[in-house]
C-alpha cells in the first residue's frame, strides 16, 4: 500500500520526483477516476516536462487541452486553464499536467514534444491563448482575418454578423 496521493507506487513515485524536482512550482495534486493532474506554475512547465520525459520516462505527448474556466472563474481559479496528458509507455502510466494561463503567454513546449506544435496552434486559435516561443503560432483552423476565438465561453453563440 502507498501513502502518496494516488495510492499506487509507480505514479507515486513519478509524482514524489516530480515534486522534488519542481519544488515550490507543485501547486497541488488531484487524483480522481484514476488519473493523477498535478498543478504547476507556468513558469516551471517546460522544466517539469523535460524531467518527465527524460528522467521518468512520460515521452509521449498524448493530447494538449485548453480550458475556458468561464469569464468569472471561482476563486482561486484562473480563467483559462491548458492541461498537458502526458504517457509512459513502458510503464503504462499517464499523469497530466496543469497550467493556469491568466493574461501571460505560457512557455511553448516544443522544443521538449515536436507534437505540441499543432495543439498549441489549435488552442491558440481557439482559446486566444499564447505560447511564448513557439516556432510559428499562428491559427491552424480559422482564416486570419477573423476576429475572435469561438472556444471561448464569451464568445456569442450565434457567431458575429
Amino acid at each position: 500500500m502507498s501513502d502518496g496521493p494516488t495510492g499506487r507506487p509507480d505514479l507515486d513515485a513519478a509524482y514524489a520526483a516530480l515534486a522534488a524536482h519542481a519544488g515550490d512550482a507543485v501547486l497541488g495534486a488531484v487524483f480522481a477516476k484514476g488519473e493523477l493532474t498535478v498543478r504547476l506554475r507556468a513558469a516551471a512547465l517546460v522544466a517539469a516536462v523535460a524531467f518527465l520525459k527524460a528522467e521518468r520516462g512520460f515521452a509521449a505527448l498524448s493530447d494538449m487541452i485548453g480550458l475556458d474556466n468561464g469569464p468569472a472563474p471561482g476563486e482561486g481559479r484562473a480563467r483559462f486553464t491548458v492541461l498537458y496528458q502526458l504517457y509512459n509507455r513502458d510503464a503504462r502510466l499517464r499523469i497530466r499536467l496543469a497550467a493556469d494561463a491568466e493574461g501571460e503567454a505560457l512557455p511553448s513546449i516544443v522544443g521538449v514534444h515536436k507534437a505540441a506544435d499543432w495543439a498549441e496552434r489549435e488552442i491558440f486559435d481557439m482559446f486566444g491563448l499564447r505560447f511564448e516561443g513557439h516556432p510559428d503560432l499562428r491559427r491552424i483552423y480559422l482564416d486570419p482575418s477573423f476576429e475572435g476565438h469561438p472556444l471561448r465561453k464569451d464568445f456569442p453563440l450565434q457567431g458575429r454578423g
